[in-house]
């Protein structure tokens, strides 16, 4: 994550922190002092543009694999059907900063500098942490050395992420609408607490005067934190 998408991370968490613990306890006090939990966000945050980029990154390769089926069934060895894969590529992602565009023309680079194209392909599995990519290199290089069928390997790799990637797809699809209702349920308290407080001052003052009242709030404040967790692993499904 860069320094300055960090920043905008931490300084959104920040101001979440602050009217949160503002509203449960109606205390710059206690606000400012919460405040500091917003460092954990960037930390979270950057998972989940991880995760996000290798899910990116895996359809992207799928296509890849398509590219460089067809330039091996048309004859073309390894090394040059990873060369005319990049040209299809870049077809269809112009821009060179998307993800297989930039690993490609690595692999590319490496393999007019005389590497072989396993060193390439290992290097690419290591860097890019995705287990489809393990699996394809491990199988590719086995079968490379063995004279193994490359084209079919391909094929049944392509095959096999697009089932994948499919029925995440639909899992995802299922889950849209149960994800908004995660998200209304755990803004509904807040929403409550504003508008009892905007209601009724007189009668939740004691909530945020007494120290009972904010032990009560402490726990509320707990609960909805773990109910976010809880809710957020349960969502979390893996294929």
């Amino acid at each position: 994550m860069r320094k300055q998408e960090w920043l905008f991370y931490f300084g959104l968490a920040a101001a979440f922190c602050f009217f949160l613990a503002y509203v449960f306890y109606r205390s710059l006090f206690l606000a400012v002092l919460v405040t500091p939990l917003a460092f954990f966000y960037p930390r979270y945050k950057t998972k989940e543009i991880i995760a996000e980029r290798k899910r990116e990154l895996t359809m992207q390769f799928k296509e890849a694999l398509y590219a460089l089926s067809s330039s091996l069934s048309a004859g073309r060895s390894v090394e040059a059907a990873f060369k005319e894969a990049l040209k299809d590529l870049t077809v269809v992602y112009p821009s060179p900063d998307t993800p297989i565009i930039k690993e490609l023309s690595y692999i590319v680079r490496r393999l007019e500098m005389n590497e072989t194209i396993e060193d390439a392909l290992a290097d690419f599995a290591r860097r890019a942490h995705i287990e489809d990519i393990d699996n394809f290199v491990d199988v590719f290089v086995i079968s490379k050395r063995t004279g193994g069928n490359i084209v079919e390997i391909i094929k049944n790799t392509s095959a096999i992420i697009g089932d994948k990637l499919q029925i995440k797809q639909e899992i995802d699809t299922i889950l849209a609408e149960r994800k908004f209702e995660r998200k209304i349920l755990n803004i509904m308290p807040i929403a409550m607490i504003l508008l009892l407080s905007w209601s009724t001052g007189d009668y939740m003052a004691p909530v945020f005067e007494t120290a009972a009242g904010r032990m009560a709030m402490t726990v509320a404040v707990f609960l909805l934190g773990l109910a976010f967790y809880i809710s957020g692993k349960i969502m979390r499904i893996e294929v």
